[in-house]
């Protein structure tokens, strides 16, 4: 008699979302290393500049042997500060690592990269002419986020909320959270001058594109669960 045995086999690290985390500190901790000018000019030449981008009158050889288009995914790995940084690290590995199981390791890592391009390209389209760059991996991260209410639309998220004197941890649907943030950045495409120059847009794309692409991931995540 032939008895099946279910596998017990563990699964394995989430190296895509430990690859990406290690090239943003790396490219920044390079980048700290530069002269400020240097540094500015590294930001300007690798991130998203609309103006560059977008420039109609570029001829089309000299726009790729420039890597104009690769701009657009570079400009995920580049941070311009500590407090960027660590943001879009911390959402990245809260959402990132239950995509990345649910997706598998190659197609989370494609999609990250793919909906930060289509997000930064969003973003560039959005505030075309701007000379200043759009860098950092918050289209990318938010994609993520996107993907990841597709992917888990009942699952709850723990918060710690502060009541008095305590602090008290409670769990709250994943959508109710996620659409409040989603609400912000939509609030803030509009407000966002008063706070500073984010690409708001940018954002709000990447969450689309990250439910998008996890929605059309569906058929190969069942066939990856039925082998």
């Amino acid at each position: 008699m032939f008895v099946h045995l279910p596998s017990s086999r563990r699964a394995g690290p989430p190296w895509a979302t430990l690859l990406i985390v290690a090239a943003c500190v790396a490219t920044f901790l390079w980048l700290v290393t530069l002269p400020p000018a240097e540094r500015l000019a590294m930001l300007t030449r690798w991130g998203t500049v609309p103006s560059t981008l977008l420039d109609p009158l570029a001829p089309w050889w000299q726009q790729l042997l420039e890597l104009r288009a690769a701009r657009l995914v570079t400009a995920i790995f580049i941070h311009a500060d500590w407090l960027h940084l660590t943001g879009n690290l911390l959402f990245l590995i809260v959402f990132g690592v239950s995509a990345e199981r649910a997706l598998g390791s190659p197609r989370f890592l494609a999609m990250f990269v793919t909906g930060g391009a289509l997000a930064n390209l969003v973003g560039a389209l959005t505030l075309a002419g701007t000379s200043a760059p759009i860098v950092g991996s918050s289209g990318a991260v938010s994609a993520v986020v996107g993907a990841y209410l597709a992917l888990f639309p009942r699952a709850r998220l723990g918060l710690v909320l502060p009541l008095g004197v305590f602090l008290e941890f409670v769990r709250i649907p994943a959508p109710l959270l996620i659409g409040f943030w989603a609400a912000l950045q939509l609030l803030f495409t509009y407000v966002g001058p008063a706070f500073g120059a984010v690409a708001w847009w940018t954002h709000i794309a990447g969450f689309v594109i990250g439910i998008l692409l996890a929605l059309l991931s569906r058929p190969a995540i069942a066939r990856r669960l039925r082998n």
